[in-house]
């Protein structure tokens, strides 16, 4: 079953995972980069010779300050934006509750335990949960990637492989369907890429205003053999427009099944909700799926992530 037989992830072999692919100690037991470690001065530089066209392009949707019409569960806690106008001046105030499944964000690696902590779940390296606190963790934050995420990102577009506006729900994107991707549109992955995989969020929300939101989610995306490709290709981090997806097969033993292994186990940060729509248009015309990814992360001290703004440059 999974990546090499070409068939969803059983549940057995799902729960294989979490040793199969873990990191622990691969580093060092001090590292707090996770799979941001096959990021190379190399695949820096590769990523910077990419830069031709002189283009840039945003992978980021809006800071969501209302609820969503139709959709209000992907939104409970709306963004909170003041604007203080003065006679010459105007500033502003904003506060965001971002993890979810509407604003654009990066986790860091104490954002999801192995398990319930009063049960024995760890964090990332097997670091005890404990140490993330009331007032900020003290291990597996955001802000130990304060310098910045930069390397190959490389599009791998379904909607436009499978000539549709986005993923079928009941047609997850697994492994062999990135593997499918970057064969036809010549990648070769590297070591250190960011994978990008977009399933056409917008056409999928604007043509489903009124979908059911659960946990959990039952929302089109991605199936567990996309770890598979991760690890195997040392890629180091997944970013996606739409994140798990609900499977017609399987009951997995987990709310977010993705989220549960490479962010822990393996170390993984997740680019979530980001937009891939724009980059699809720039991928086409250009002909290339390959480009310079930079991913500036705010630096919050012991936070479990951060809004991010990802820039494609080409």
């Amino acid at each position: 079953m999974g990546l090499q037989d070409r068939t969803p992830t059983s549940v057995e072999e799902y729960a294989s995972y979490k040793t199969r692919f873990s990191n622990w100690g691969r580093w060092g037991e001090d590292d707090q980069l996770g799979t941001l470690n096959h990021i190379t001065d190399d695949q820096v530089k590769y990523a910077a010779s990419l830069i031709r066209e002189g283009l840039s392009v945003s992978c980021a949707n809006p800071i969501a300050t209302e609820a969503i019409v139709g959709n209000q569960q992907r939104n409970p806690r709306p963004a909170d934006h003041r604007m203080m106008v003065g006679s010459d001046s105007s500033g502003d105030y904003i506060g965001v509750a971002f993890h979810g499944y509407v604003n654009t964000h990066i986790d860091a690696l104490c954002h999801i335990f192995t398990g319930d902590s009063s049960a024995g779940g760890r964090l990332y390296n097997d670091r005890d949960p404990s140490l993330v606190t009331d007032t900020g963790a003290l291990t597996n934050s955001v802000d130990y990637w304060k310098d910045g995420i930069v390397t190959r990102g490389v599009l791998y577009d379904i909607p436009a492989m499978r000539s549709q506006e986005y993923v079928s729900p009941d047609e997850p994107i697994e492994g062999w369907h990135l593997e499918d991707w970057a064969e036809s549109v010549g990648i070769q992955p590297r070591p250190g890429d960011a994978v990008l995989v977009r399933s056409g969020c917008d056409a999928f929300w604007s043509a489903n205003e009124n979908f059911e939101f659960s946990h959990p989610p039952a929302t089109p995306g991605n199936g567990p053999s996309v770890i598979e490709y991760l690890y195997d290709n040392d890629a180091s981090l997944l970013g996606w427009d739409l994140q798990e997806a609900g499977h017609k097969h399987f009951d997995y033993p987990a709310r977010i099944p993705i989220h549960e292994v490479v962010i822990p186990y393996m170390g993984l940060p997740l680019l979530d909700n980001a937009n891939f729509d724009e980059l699809s248009l720039t991928c086409k015309s250009t002909g290339r799926y390959e480009f310079m990814l930079v991913i500036s992360p705010l630096v919050i001290r012991g936070g479990t992530g951060s809004p991010v703004n990802p820039i494609a440059l080409f």
